[in-house]
């Protein structure tokens, strides 16, 4: 199954909070099948990470990577495993992320064409000073439309989250997918 057939429904991602190196997360339909299995590789100087078509990963589907080693403006290439074709890029907001989630999508040229950002900056700033309990909501958006939600599930024990794209075409659904593991597994760092 193609990625962008797998996004034209709700999934959810599930990733266990207590792991020791790198994540894994699985990301589910609505009938509760397994549709996308995500590694990030542990122990590596630049950010690996894989989606995978199933748990034995046997098909890589797509790979996000950082392209510096140490850059708090990170910025990861997102490219289509099977065409070896870059879908895009994304890249943190710098300093106005450490109090709300703030992300740039970027196309193939890395021109700037969308967002995501953190549902609210005083709700972000008690998520990282108090308590991380509360869930957390990211909107992408292109231009005045949102292409694409992600929400957090509260669970203490496994991060949840559901993605719902909407994206009519504006943005490829592989980049939301990209935006959606990178903040289960950058960001989630925090939870």
């Amino acid at each position: 199954m193609q990625l962008q057939d797998i996004l034209k429904q709700p999934i959810t991602f599930r990733k266990k909070v207590f792991k020791l190196a790198g994540n894994i997360i699985h990301a589910f339909d609505p009938q509760q099948n397994l549709v996308l299995f995500v590694k990030q590789k542990a122990f590596r100087l630049k950010e690996d990470i894989r989606v995978y078509a199933d748990k034995a990963q046997s098909t890589e589907m797509l790979y996000i990577q950082a392209r510096k080693v140490i850059d708090f403006k990170a910025a990861y290439d997102v490219v289509d495993s099977q065409t070896q074709e870059k879908v895009g890029a994304l890249r943190r907001k710098g300093w106005s992320s450490m109090i709300q989630d703030q992300w740039e999508l970027l196309d193939k040229e890395d021109n700037l064409i969308g967002r995501i950002s953190e549902d609210s900056t005083a709700l972000a700033i008690i998520r990282r000073f108090l308590t991380n309990l509360i869930p957390q909501t990211h909107s992408f958006t292109v231009g005045d439309s949102e292409v694409a939600t992600l929400k957090q599930r509260f669970n203490p024990f496994i991060l949840k989250s559901d993605l719902s794209v909407s994206s009519n075409g504006l943005v490829d659904p592989r980049l939301i997918l990209a935006g959606a593991v990178l903040l289960m597994t950058i960001e989630g760092r925090q939870q």
